[in-house]
C-alpha cells in the first residue's frame, strides 16, 4: 500500500488513510466471500486470498485491523459472510475457526512482508503459505474441538477439499504482489 498510495505524516491524514483502507480491505473480503464453491460444513472462497494480499500489502497491523473490521461488520449483521450470511452464527458455527484464523494470518503474513519478505515470489509465496496454515490450523482445531468432530473428520472436511486452492492462491497472490509493486515503482 504504501507504493500506491504513501503514509502522510500528521494524525489526521494517518487516521483517514488507514479508514479508508480499512472500508475498502473489508469490502474487498465480503465481496470475495461471495465468490465460493458449496462444501458440506465450509464453503471454499476467495477470501483466503484476499486476507493474504490485505496483510502482505497493507502490513500486520493495518492487515489484522481490517480483517477484525470485516469480522465485525459480520457479527453486526451485515452479510459479508459466504451465502450471503451475516450475525454471530458464522462465528460459532464451523466457519468460526477459519474466520479466526484469518486474524492471525493477516497479521503473520503483514509481519513478515514488514521484513522483505513481500519482495520476491518466492519468500512471498512461504510468507503467504505460512498465512493459509494458520487459517488451516484454526479451522482445524475448530472442527475438531469445537464442533467436536473429531480429528479425523476435521481433517477430512475441513483441510483436505482446501490443500490444493490454497497452493493455487498462494501462488496467485505471491505473484501479484510483487508485479504490482514492479509496475508501480515503474510509474
Amino acid at each position: 500500500m504504501a507504493a500506491l498510495w504513501p503514509a502522510a505524516h500528521g494524525t489526521t491524514a494517518e487516521v483517514g488513510r488507514a479508514t479508508v483502507l480499512v472500508v475498502l480491505g473489508s469490502a474487498l473480503l465480503a465481496l470475495s466471500a461471495k465468490v465460493n464453491v458449496p462444501l458440506p460444513y465450509v464453503p471454499m472462497t476467495m477470501q483466503t486470498l484476499v486476507v493474504l494480499m490485505i496483510g502482505a500489502g497493507c502490513g500486520a497491523r493495518l492487515g489484522s485491523i481490517t480483517v477484525m473490521a470485516y469480522l465485525a461488520e459480520g457479527a453486526l449483521g451485515l452479510p459479508v459472510f459466504a451465502g450471503p450470511v451475516g450475525g454471530i452464527a458464522p462465528l460459532m458455527g464451523p466457519t468460526a475457526g477459519y474466520l479466526a484464523g484469518f486474524v492471525g494470518a493477516a497479521f503473520v503474513t503483514g509481519w513478515l512482508s514488514e521484513r522483505g519478505w513481500d519482495r520476491s515470489v518466492s519468500s512471498l509465496f512461504a510468507a503467504m503459505a505460512l498465512g493459509h496454515v494458520i487459517i488451516l490450523a484454526a479451522g482445524f482445531a475448530w472442527l475438531a474441538a469445537g464442533m467436536n468432530f473429531g480429528a479425523e473428520k476435521a481433517w477430512v472436511v475441513g483441510v483436505v477439499p482446501f490443500i490444493v486452492g490454497s497452493i493455487v492462491k498462494t501462488a496467485l497472490g505471491a505473484a501479484l504482489l510483487p508485479a504490482a509493486r514492479r509496475h508501480l515503482d515503474r510509474d
